[in-house]
C-alpha cells in the first residue's frame, strides 16, 4: 500500500508539472490534481519562479462567440473529442493532448501565439460539461463549430465560412504600422558631398557677410534632400524583394 502510495503521489506530481508548464492557473490545479493546495503552490513557484496569480477564472461563454475566438475554441474542442473518443484518453490526458496539438497547428501556420491559453480552453470544456455551450454543424462545409447550447441548428454557418467583413484587417494595419516604424527607424543614408556643403556653410563667422553662403547652403540642403530620396527608393525595393 505504502509502495502504490507513493507511486500515485509521483504521478499526481507529474501531472501538476506538466499542467504548470502549459500554463495552467491554481484554480485548474486543484480541479484536477489530487494534491493539497499548499503543496501545489509550493509546486508552482518551483516550476514558475514566481506565486501563482490571484484572482478569479473569466466566466463568459460569449468571449467564445467572438469571430476569431470562436474559431479557435473550435479548432481546440473537435481534437479534444477526438482523443477523447478515437484515441481513447482520459479527460485530463485529452485536454493536454489536444492543447499540444492545437498550439503546435496555431504555431505551424503562422500566427504569433495561440489565442487560448490551457485556464481558457479548460474554462472551455468546463462549459460543455455544463451543458452551457455546444457543437453545431455548419450548413457549408460541414464542419462543427462552438455555439451556445439549444440555439437554432437550421442555417447556421460556421465563421471560416462566413467570417466578418473587417476580418484580417485589424492585423494589416498592425503590420502596415510595424513596418512603417522600422522604416522611420532606420538611420538616414546623407551623401558625403551634402555632409560636406553643409560643413562650408556653418564655417562662417557669425555677424559677416558671406556671399558664397547662401550657394552654398542651397547646395547642401538639395544633396540632403536628394540622399534622403535615395535611401528612401534604396528601402522601398529592398521592401519589394
Amino acid at each position: 500500500m505504502a509502495i502504490k502510495s507513493v507511486m500515485s503521489e509521483a504521478r499526481e506530481i507529474t501531472l501538476a508539472i506538466e499542467l504548470i508548464e502549459l500554463g495552467a492557473r491554481l484554480q485548474m490545479l486543484e480541479a484536477e490534481v489530487n494534491l493539497s493546495r499548499d503543496r501545489l503552490i509550493r509546486l508552482y513557484k518551483e516550476v514558475r519562479g514566481v506565486s501563482p496569480p490571484k484572482g478569479m477564472l473569466p466566466f463568459s461563454t460569449d468571449w467564445f462567440m467572438t469571430w476569431q475566438p470562436n474559431v479557435h475554441a473550435s479548432l481546440f474542442y473537435n481534437m479534444f473529442c477526438f482523443m477523447r473518443d478515437e484515441a481513447g484518453c482520459d479527460a485530463i490526458q485529452s485536454t493536454i493532448k489536444a492543447y499540444r496539438l492545437y498550439v503546435e497547428h496555431v504555431m505551424l501556420n503562422g500566427s504569433e501565439e495561440p489565442l487560448l491559453g490551457l485556464t481558457r480552453a479548460w474554462t472551455l470544456l468546463r462549459f460543455f460539461d455544463s451543458g452551457m455551450l455546444s457543437l453545431q454543424p455548419c450548413s457549408r462545409c460541414g464542419g462543427k463549430f462552438v455555439t451556445h447550447a439549444h440555439e437554432p441548428s437550421r442555417g447556421a454557418v460556421c465563421g471560416l465560412c462566413q467570417p466578418p467583413s473587417r476580418a484580417g484587417k485589424t492585423r494589416a494595419a498592425a503590420e502596415s504600422k510595424r513596418v512603417a516604424e522600422a522604416r522611420a527607424a532606420e538611420p538616414i543614408e546623407v551623401a558625403p558631398e551634402a555632409l560636406a556643403a553643409l560643413a562650408q556653410a556653418a564655417q562662417g563667422t557669425p555677424g559677416t557677410v558671406c556671399a558664397e553662403a547662401p550657394t552654398v547652403v542651397q547646395t547642401g540642403i538639395g544633396a540632403l534632400l536628394a540622399a534622403q530620396t535615395t535611401a528612401r527608393r534604396r528601402r522601398e525595393l529592398r521592401g519589394h524583394h
